[in-house]
């Protein structure tokens, strides 16, 4: 919920309006590094994240650039307000001044409009914090390069706020982002091909006509780094000069021997079969037991998704021409007998305490099964058994998308409409 106050958030005084300086401070309302650009790319990023704390930051720092656009866009129209009356000041920029009215609009210094291409939202919380934090820097490096451009003190004074405020939010993204615990070059789940991920392609080479060289620094020698020299032509100077070069390595190397990590997928696959039979029969038990609709037939609509899972099991078994046997699964078991208790409890419980109950055992069960997949998955992709990692992938975005889909039933579940208390 957003609330207008009546109050900049910093005072604005322009003494001496500039038309000309209103038109490059446009480039912070309506460019690419402008607040409304960040205001959009954090709240968004904010809506999509499910991390509670750094849902707040976003939300914060989003809501904050929102107040900070007004403060850019009062600083632009009276620097453009000339423009309103004078044909000498009106020339100086007839866009603003014919099409505007000698006002803000959204458009960049140039004339372009804003567009949401300038937002940087990937879903992934780890990489849209390190956008964001570029995106700081580039408005930090807009406002400084205003800043010397100035005359006018008062709006000098503003500009240096939003400045400051560029790298206060720099920080917070950086703390956030470090607090994740991550390794630097941990993105995303596939890991890079070993050895491949350290080689330094020098594509570069020779003596440019200004005295460029070949270097060495940080960023391609030391630790672990390889030099692959001119890779283009690695095989042809070989040929010419019998010099060896290191081999460019573009298939990823076994961590073990591959008839190991298939003896683990089998094992993973023995674990996902019992799992998806004893769910079979644990799942009309839950249909019965949910007392809202959107409940059982959540629990239904999976009863034969699970059916499906169990042939697409059946055919990765198949595939890997092996027996289709269950291994006991004792994580299930466990998991559907703590639901029989679940149900149990529920018959005495009200309608809505029961479902919400019975979700919770539902998503112990759908992250159970969502790990498994993943780490059979995975194994399947890394012995390059692309069918098999296929079937597993559409098992494990059923299993993904049931637990969202049983996260909706809960919030709505435990909503209470009620008016916002009044703001004092």
């Amino acid at each position: 919920m957003y609330h207008h106050v009546k109050k900049l958030m910093y005072t604005v005084r322009v003494d001496e309006p500039d038309p000309r300086f209103g038109n490059m401070l446009l480039e912070q309302f309506g460019g690419a590094n402008g607040e409304l650009a960040a205001a959009m790319q954090y709240s968004i990023q904010g809506l999509n994240c499910e991390d509670p704390a750094r849902k707040d930051l976003l939300m914060d720092i989003g809501t904050e650039e929102l107040s900070h656009l007004e403060v850019v866009g009062t600083l632009a129209r009276l620097h453009l307000k000339p423009l309103k009356f004078g044909r000498e000041a009106a020339e100086a920029d007839p866009l603003i001044a014919i099409a505007g009215g000698g006002g803000v609009n959204l458009f960049n210094s140039q004339g372009n409009p804003w567009t949401a291409d300038y937002l940087k939202i990937t879903g992934e919380l780890d990489v849209d914090l390190r956008s964001n934090i570029a995106a700081e820097a580039r408005a930090k490096i807009v406002y400084e390069r205003l800043i010397d451009f100035c005359d006018d003190a008062g709006t000098k004074d503003a500009l240096q706020f939003l400045m400051t405020r560029e790298i206060t939010h720099m920080k917070s993204f950086a703390a956030a982002l470090d607090s994740m615990g991550k390794p630097r070059f941990s993105i995303g789940r596939i890991a890079p091909t070993e050895k491949l991920v350290d080689q330094y392609f020098n594509d570069s080479t020779g003596k440019g006509d200004h005295g460029e060289i070949d270097t060495r620094g940080p960023w391609n020698e030391g630790d672990a780094w390889e030099v692959v020299e001119a890779p283009a032509f690695q095989d042809m100077r070989q040929d010419l000069s019998g010099a060896e070069s290191p081999a460019i390595h573009p298939e990823s190397s076994y961590g073990t021997d591959p008839e190991g990590l298939q003896e683990v997928l089998l094992d993973q696959l023995h674990d996902l079969l019992h799992a998806e039979k004893q769910l079979l029969k644990a799942l009309p038990k839950m249909v019965k037991a949910a007392r809202t609709t959107r409940l059982q037939e959540l629990f239904q609509l999976h009863l034969q998704e699970t059916e499906l899972q169990v042939d697409r099991l059946t055919e990765c078994f198949r595939l890997l021409e092996a027996p289709a046997r269950a291994k006991p699964c004792k994580g299930m078991m466990g998991l559907l007998e703590e639901g029989q208790e679940v149900i149990k409890e529920g018959a005495k419980k009200e309608d809505v305490p029961s479902d919400l109950a019975l979700i919770g055992a539902a998503q112990k069960v759908e992250h159970y099964e969502i790990s498994g997949y993943i780490c059979a998955r995975n194994l399947a992709q890394q012995l390059h058994m692309s069918a098999i990692s296929q079937l597993l992938g559409l098992s494990l975005a059923e299993e993904q998308n049931a637990d969202q889909l049983l996260d909706q039933v809960s919030r709505t579940l435990m909503s209470v409409p009620a008016m916002p208390a009044p703001i004092e």
